[in-house]
């Protein structure tokens, strides 16, 4: 069985470094265009992760992949701190919190997969991908917790917490021992 692959094959989207600057559906300010369909790459990566978590190698198709990709290992990176939240409140706020920490970006010690992202050309693509990745952190934390908290008893589901020691193709966005 082969892994899911974004549908968002758009190649009129912007790239900076080789990720696809996909157009997004949220409400936080940053460089995505602005989504008018019902699906975009986030929901696609939610949608799929279940699947593809299991995955230890994934063959890129396009560019989309590879924004799919990091939303993917970020989705797991959330299911960790989301782990030890009782509540949605206190979810979101956990959120809200990874999503604004600094990160490394692709070309930067301590990026995980830098054999597979480009290095951004310059200065200005550097603040372009790094504001696009926590926007996509932002929307990411924000719609999972909309998933994972059941609204009857605000707990986290165990059908998204058993998730959250799988490793997507073997690798973590974060340092190992966190």
């Amino acid at each position: 069985m082969p892994a899911y692959h974004s549908t968002l094959n758009d190649s009129s989207a912007k790239l900076v470094g080789n990720i696809a600057l996909l157009p997004l559906r949220t409400q936080f300010k940053g460089p995505a265009p602005k989504e008018t369909k019902d699906n975009d790459i986030i929901d696609e990566a939610i949608y799929f992760f279940k699947a593809n978590v299991f995955f230890k190698n994934y063959e890129i198709k396009n560019e989309a992949d590879r924004t799919m990709i990091y939303i993917t290992l970020y989705i797991t990176e959330c299911l960790k701190k989301l782990q030890k939240c009782n509540s949605k409140g206190q979810g979101e706020k956990e959120m809200y919190t990874l999503g604004i920490t600094s990160f490394p970006i692709p070309g930067e010690p301590g990026f995980p997969l830098n054999a597979m992202y480009a290095k951004p050309a310059n200065r200005q693509e550097d603040d372009l991908m790094r504001s696009y990745l926590q926007q996509l952190r932002q929307e990411t934390g924000l719609r999972l917790c909309e998933k994972v908290f059941d609204p009857q008893t605000d707990k986290p589901s165990k059908w998204w917490m058993c998730f959250a020691k799988k490793q997507f193709m073997n690798k973590s966005l974060s340092a190992p021992g966190q």
